[in-house]
């Protein structure tokens, strides 16, 4: 792996991320390099390569004020036009880094208690009038918490990655082996499965893939994908 390469990639994908480099876990999924690649072979720290590739190293985020992530979090109900679920907090997080990590939720409780304190913030401060009717109980999805149950087999169903001739489908699904047996009558091309990612959120999940693939896409559910692409998607077993 030259030195060079890795420099281009971390100019390439901090101009894809708003001009902010990423940091080394997250360059590895978009990239594929491994600190392996470049540790104590090119440089000893991450911080070292953001440095000589132009960028000031990112700063480890203090923990987030209450107000500030309630805020963020109305910003984002706003946004949406109801109570957001996991996936919608995961996928703004990608679009926006300066948004909360999902899990800085979690400081709050369930869902319900979120919701709550949501509510007790907007009552409580000028200016949320609007979202309130927007917290009505049954706009709450419910989502227990995995830690206290199992999902039931019929909730869990898949993400696939599925290629014809040049050409890969991001799709959803309860069954990959019937899915890919429709397909086949419906293709010209034989259609093969590449990858599938199991998840108990199939909608949301299909959903950031095809934001993230959404430069690629050529018509429909169909994307022209690169190796780097087909590799970043088989390395996620379940999301």
């Amino acid at each position: 792996m030259k030195k060079q390469h890795i420099l281009e990639e971390i100019r390439r994908t901090a101009e894809t991320n708003g001009g902010m480099p990423l940091g080394r876990a997250r360059f590895f999924e978009e990239t594929g390099i491994k600190s392996s690649d470049w540790e104590g072979k090119c440089w000893a720290r991450w911080g070292d390569a953001l440095r000589e590739a132009g960028f000031v190293p990112n700063k480890l985020q203090g923990a987030y004020d209450k107000d500030r992530l309630i805020e963020s979090f109305l910003g984002l109900i706003r946004e949406l036009g109801r109570f957001p679920v996991s996936a919608e907090l995961q996928l703004k997080r990608r679009r926006d880094p300066t948004f909360p990590s999902h899990n800085t939720f979690n400081r709050f409780g369930s869902k319900s208690q979120l919701r709550s304190k949501v509510l007790e913030y907007c009552r409580n401060h000028a200016g949320f009038g609007d979202v309130v009717p927007l917290l009505a109980d049954n706009e709450v999805p419910d989502e227990s918490d995995p830690r206290e149950s199992t999902p039931h087999p019929e909730q869990i169903g898949s993400v696939y990655l599925l290629k014809s001739g040049r050409y890969y489908k991001v799709g959803k699904t309860n069954a990959i082996g019937r899915r890919e047996r429709e397909l086949a009558i419906q293709l010209p091309e034989k259609a093969r499965t590449v990858h599938a990612i199991k998840t108990d959120d199939p909608s949301g999940i299909e959903a950031y893939w095809h934001t993230r693939f959404a430069a690629k896409r050529h018509h429909g559910e169909w994307f022209q994908l690169d190796n780097s692409d087909v590799n970043a998607f088989k390395r996620r077993k379940f999301m």
